[in-house]
């Protein structure tokens, strides 16, 4: 299943695509895709609903609908960084001994087609394509990794833009230069954990202007998402409708040879993630 939120912001219904291709309304089962509705074990509701032909088929008002993020208000963004061998070789780090965590601040989440906006003052934002992970259940202290893709509700694509002057030349953490206005365009929609077989093994791209500037495949991970939600729950108690970003692989401006192409105004972004769909934003200066 693809679940997923169609209209304006913060006017966004639920959605479900079948199997089938057809777009079924949620309304009647649930307000929202959100935490509560993990929490309510809400992906096999939908699924039982979609068994028993219960949904109603989308009007045709939500054709040309904007998409927004797949999931409203995630409690939190936890990120990953460094995450790919390749990316910490063209950004001159050693490859870490565990993973690197950061967060983002949650109201940065935006639709897959919404405009990436460069702060006021960044002469350094950059791209990051990464797989997103949704977790479906509450994850504390859990015991190993081998139980950890248990509590993952879904996966989708994530755009972790990053402005690398706030990030890594103005002290403090890295939190500033990742937490700006439309910082992380997601979706269009959460492909059920059921569907993806392998999180290890799913391609992943980026184009600027229609330049490939990242290909890549999770293979290329250091940490797996199975290894990423054991380790965080050691240290934060992750909760449904909670996102994690889990990386980006190499090409990203910052490890481009001088001068760097940092996003600019007018530049237009593509990413895909093999079987979770596309993404497609215009940048505009904020």
């Amino acid at each position: 299943m693809q679940l997923l939120r169609l209209g304006e912001p913060g006017s966004e219904r639920p959605f479900v695509r079948a199997g089938d291709g057809t777009l079924r309304d949620l309304s009647a089962l649930t307000a929202d895709i959100d935490g509560s509705f993990f929490a309510g074990d809400g992906v096999a509701r939908v699924a039982a609903a979609l068994a028993a032909g219960e949904l109603p088929e989308a009007g045709a008002e939500f054709a040309r609908a904007r998409t927004g993020a797949p999931i409203a208000r995630p409690g939190k963004v936890v990120c990953i960084g460094l995450n790919y061998r390749q990316h910490a070789e063209e950004s001159g780090a050693e490859v870490p001994a565990e993973p690197v965590v950061f967060m983002k601040a949650p109201d940065v989440v935006v639709g897959p087609e919404d405009d990436v906006l460069v702060p006021r003052g960044s002469a350094k934002t950059d791209w990051e394509v990464e797989l997103g992970v949704v977790i479906g259940k509450t994850a504390r202290y859990l015991e190993s990794a081998e139980e950890a893709l248990e509590y993952v509700a879904g996966y989708t694509v994530s755009n972790d833009v990053s402005e690398r002057e706030f990030q890594l030349e103005r002290g403090g953490t890295w939190d500033k230069g990742k937490s700006c206005e439309n910082f992380n365009p997601l979706g269009p929609w959460l492909v059920t954990a059921d569907e993806v077989a392998d999180p290890q093994d799913l391609g992943l791209r980026l184009w600027v202007n229609g330049e490939k500037k990242q290909d890549s495949s999770t293979k290329d991970m250091i940490f797996s998402v199975a290894e990423i939600v054991h380790y965080v729950s050691q240290y934060m108690v992750l909760r449904p409708g909670d996102l994690i970003n889990t990386g980006t692989p190499q090409g990203v401006a910052l490890g481009q040879p001088d001068p760097k192409p940092y996003l600019r105004e007018g530049d237009v972004i593509e990413l895909e993630i093999d079987g979770l769909g596309r993404q497609r934003q215009n940048v505009r200066q904020a």
